[in-house]
């Protein structure tokens, strides 16, 4: 006994440097290690052993982030100033290049989001924002991503969230909504009423070439008339009829 005190009395300095040095660097990190302030090593997952005073350990998270690109300010190409915002999906691929190439990856990315977002929208009408959303997402997506790769970023995907109109347009548009659909039921009313007339032409030509067919369509008329639970009754004669009563009061 007297012995394992003996030897951990001795020892405890060993451990106390032991535990001062281990560094754990967790799954989805990267460690990088810069000696003397001169970049040497990136550390993977896993205990490490760091050197106190002459080496210091960067921990850079490699999963993927979602930045929340806050509203911004644009005008169209039409001219028409809106407010519109998006989050883009990101990760790092090279961690010594995200701590050695720019200083706040994060933000930095964040700015380049909100600049090409607003070079987009200037490159576009209204129509064509609010119609092709996925296409110009995409292309900020490409923009965004191509600029930093000497960061050692790897975009993912850009989604445009809200586009928010000037109260007075949302106005106008809800007129020319309003009156487009008003045209429309003018038009199929009217495309009604001519295929109607063009029925009852159809009809009548049939029922002057068919003989009787006149007198057939009076006779339902009036069988049609007498099922009515009024008491006005109106009874129709042919025009033939009529003619006919006439020629004998000039008798």
């Amino acid at each position: 006994m007297t012995n394992i005190f003996a030897l951990l009395f001795v020892g405890w300095p060993f451990i106390l440097i032991l535990l001062f040095t281990i560094r754990q660097v967790n799954q989805y990190e990267r460690g990088i290690v810069l000696t003397m302030g001169k970049y040497s090593r990136t550390w993977n997952p896993g205990w490490k052993i760091l050197i106190p005073i002459f080496q210091r350990l960067i921990k850079v998270d490699i999963r993927v982030k979602a930045v929340d690109v806050p509203d911004q300010e644009a005008i169209t190409k039409d001219n028409i100033p809106i407010r519109i915002n998006a989050v883009i999906y990101f990760k790092v691929m090279s961690a010594e290049k995200a701590v050695l190439e720019v200083e706040d990856f994060f933000y930095a990315v964040s700015q380049l989001a909100q600049t090409t977002m607003r070079n987009a929208v200037g490159e576009v009408t209204l129509d064509e924002l609010l119609a092709n959303k996925a296409e110009i997402s995409e292309k900020i997506k490409k923009t965004v991503d191509n600029a930093s790769d000497p960061w050692g970023i790897d975009v993912q995907s850009v989604e445009l969230k809200d586009i928010v109109l000037p109260d007075s347009l949302k106005r106008t548009i809800a007129k020319v909504a309003e009156a487009e659909r008003e045209k429309q039921a003018v038009i199929i009313n009217s495309q009604g009423e001519v295929a109607a007339a063009e029925n009852m032409a159809k009809a009548a030509e049939t029922l002057s070439k068919q003989a009787g067919a006149l007198h057939l369509r009076t006779l339902q008329s009036i069988n049609d008339l007498s099922s009515d639970q009024s008491n006005t009754t109106i009874w129709m004669l042919p025009i033939e009829a009529l003619k006919a009563l006439e020629a004998l009061s000039k008798k």
